[in-house]
């Protein structure tokens, strides 16, 4: 028998006031009661219920373990208790890169948190991707494509890496024509990227790696785009970081004709079929916000 039954039978033996009544209740023949009871005193090494032919009653051993026995099984009901199927409650816990993070997702956290007051949210931006289970994280917003395939995945849209420069830049040193070029540039690399100073380029099926000598590295995507737009050289970027400085003049797109695939962007979750109704609900609101952006098309 299981302990929790244990506990629960001699709860119902000392609420029925007897072993044939409590084994109506529960189910159980009075032999199989009987059993029960006594094996249960055999592990606590006292009697719990005084036993006569006309009556039981329990022992002070058997109140004190009853009552702590009432607490631990009403404990028990209230943990498997689930909440109601549409209880948007608790706290969030998500992912996404830095820049996209703070530009796109931090917004629609908000908005989500604005409707929802009963939600608190947990927001870690970081360019390298961390890891859903160890982080004890419900959702991750990815560029690039997925190495677990065991996740459940929506796609929101996709980007592309881009070379980009300052008009200033070019007037003094030149546009490139191919991806050759760049090795007569300045170059600024940012190592949470591009940890090794190598860009890949792709035209007509064929894939080049050109081996760089970096003027600036730098660890942080928003100091290199600021090194970028002061017309410091010339880096690589996603097309999200850099939509508004291109449509303003402010950066012009190089080699565009050897530019890789576009990458994927994805909102993901370890959640399946037990999927908790709060990681359920940000997913179906924030998703089609996403989607919207124009940086993603």
């Amino acid at each position: 028998m299981d302990r929790l039954d244990e506990l629960a039978l001699l709860v119902a033996v000392i609420d029925a006031g007897g072993l044939a009544a409590a084994g109506r209740k529960l189910r159980r023949s009075p032999a199989a009661m009987t059993r029960a009871l006594a094996a249960l005193e055999e592990r606590m090494g006292a009697r719990l219920i005084e036993r006569t032919t006309r009556r039981l009653a329990p022992t002070e051993a058997g109140r004190d373990l009853a009552e702590r026995a009432r607490r631990l099984l009403a404990d028990y009901e209230t943990a498997l208790r689930a909440p109601a199927p549409d209880a948007v409650r608790g706290t969030l816990r998500i992912t996404g890169p830095t820049v996209f993070g703070g530009r796109h997702l931090t917004p629609v956290v908000s908005d989500f948190l604005a409707q929802h007051p009963d939600v608190q949210a947990d927001l870690t931006l970081h360019d390298r991707n961390l890891d859903l289970i160890e982080g004890e994280l419900h959702v991750a917003l990815r560029i690039g494509p997925l190495a677990d395939s065991s996740l459940l995945v929506r796609k929101l849209g996709e980007v592309r890496r881009l070379v980009v420069a300052a008009p200033d830049y070019l007037t003094r040193r030149g546009t490139p024509l191919e991806p050759g070029d760049l090795t007569d540039h300045d170059v600024i690399l940012t190592t949470v990227v591009s940890p090794t100073p190598e860009w890949r380029f792709e035209a007509q099926g064929r894939v080049r790696a050109v081996r760089l000598e970096p003027r600036l590295r730098v660890n942080n995507v928003e100091a290199a785009l600021s090194a970028i737009l002061a017309g410091r050289g010339v880096g690589r970027v996603l097309s999200y970081q850099v939509a508004e400085d291109l449509a303003a003049g402010r950066l012009v797109r190089l080699l565009p004709d050897f530019e890789p695939p576009a990458i994927p962007v994805q909102l993901l979750t370890a959640g399946g079929r037990f999927m908790p109704p709060l990681v359920r609900a940000f997913l179906d609101f924030a998703a089609p916000r996403l989607e919207r952006l124009a940086v993603l098309r």
